[in-house]
């Protein structure tokens, strides 16, 4: 197993919570890290940016005084994830914030650059970066980042479509660090899975969409509870990029789900609606085929509880 040093002993699943946009934040990342998983959010969700140097400011202080008041816990470490495209003009900032507060866990997404992975390394964090294919995860490492997502299909969000099966087996053919899963997971027995078939750790969002912390509506969150693998659209109409939506918040925003247009991969924008009037994330739902998973909105460290409940049992029938 390559768990990263920075997680090693501090996670009480195997588990990193997926940077969501618009819904991560710091109730709930600071929940999950207090359950024992890797709690994780877009630099891009603290508009503007002074609020990011606040949200890093409260998750680095409150984690270092709860971690000092409960020595017998796991408290895992956090994440940012940090865009790195052309269309990101906040990078740079966003970035330096990061050195400022030296965050443990950097995400890097639609784009590899030896520079910002560089800036986290100076202080001696890590980064990990996202993927839908192998050519995609050998450049990531020749650049620099110290880890891999293999983004697979089923995934909620930007997903790619091939088997976690393939994409991790063709990975660890020349890859031995540390590989995240991403892709359906939504219960203990896929995370088990997931190390099974070569990862190391699972990458979870769309399930804590459904959690009282995360900033999603109501409307949201019950979406997630009552959708199923069949509820997901597969698109790259609303930012450019291929990704998994919700059925339904595609038909609330008068667009056929089964008829939908080919966006122009050139006018790609990940914080926007594409060539489209609906906006993703706000109109359009990102969610993962994994749902089936989720029957009620609970707190964040009830999720995670389930999970290790769940994650326990697996291996106890392996057995």
């Amino acid at each position: 197993m390559a768990i990263p040093q920075v997680m090693q002993d501090r996670l009480s699943v195997p588990v990193v919570g997926a940077p969501l946009f618009i819904i991560s934040n710091p109730d709930l990342v600071l929940a999950q890290c207090k359950a024992g998983i890797v709690g994780s959010f877009p630099s891009l969700n603290a508009r503007p940016i002074e609020q990011l140097d606040e949200w890093l400011s409260q998750i680095t202080g409150e984690l270092e005084s709860y971690a000092k008041a409960n020595p017998d816990k796991k408290v895992a470490p956090f994440a940012v994830n940090q865009i790195v495209h052309k269309s990101n003009n906040r990078l740079q900032q966003d970035l330096e914030l990061c050195v400022k507060y030296k965050v443990p866990i950097v995400i890097t997404s639609l784009g590899a650059v030896p520079e910002v992975n560089q800036a986290i390394h100076s202080y001696g964090g890590i980064v990990i970066h996202d993927i839908i294919n192998n050519r995609h995860a050998n450049s990531a490492i020749r650049k620099g980042a110290d880890g891999l997502i293999a983004v697979a299909n089923g995934a909620g969000g930007h997903a790619g479509t091939l088997s976690p099966f393939a994409l991790i087996q063709e990975i660890r053919e020349w890859f031995d660090g540390p590989l995240l899963l991403s892709g359906s997971i939504a219960n203990g027995g896929a995370v088990l899975a997931a190390q099974a078939m070569g990862a190391d750790l699972a990458y979870i969002g769309s399930p804590f969409i459904a959690t009282h912390e995360a900033s999603a509506s109501e409307e949201y969150k019950q979406g997630i509870v009552e959708g199923k693998g069949k509820d997901i659209v597969y698109t790259n109409l609303f930012t450019g990029i291929h990704g998994n939506y919700l059925r339904a918040s595609i038909e609330k925003s008068g667009l056929d789900p089964d008829n939908l247009p080919e966006s122009d991969p050139s006018k790609m924008n990940f914080s926007s609606g594409g060539n489209s009037s609906a906006k993703a994330w706000k109109d359009i739902w990102g969610c993962g085929q994994g749902i089936g998973a989720v029957n009620e909105v609970v707190g964040a460290a009830e999720l995670v509880e389930r999970l290790v409940t769940e994650y326990n049992q697996a291996k106890e029938r392996l057995l």
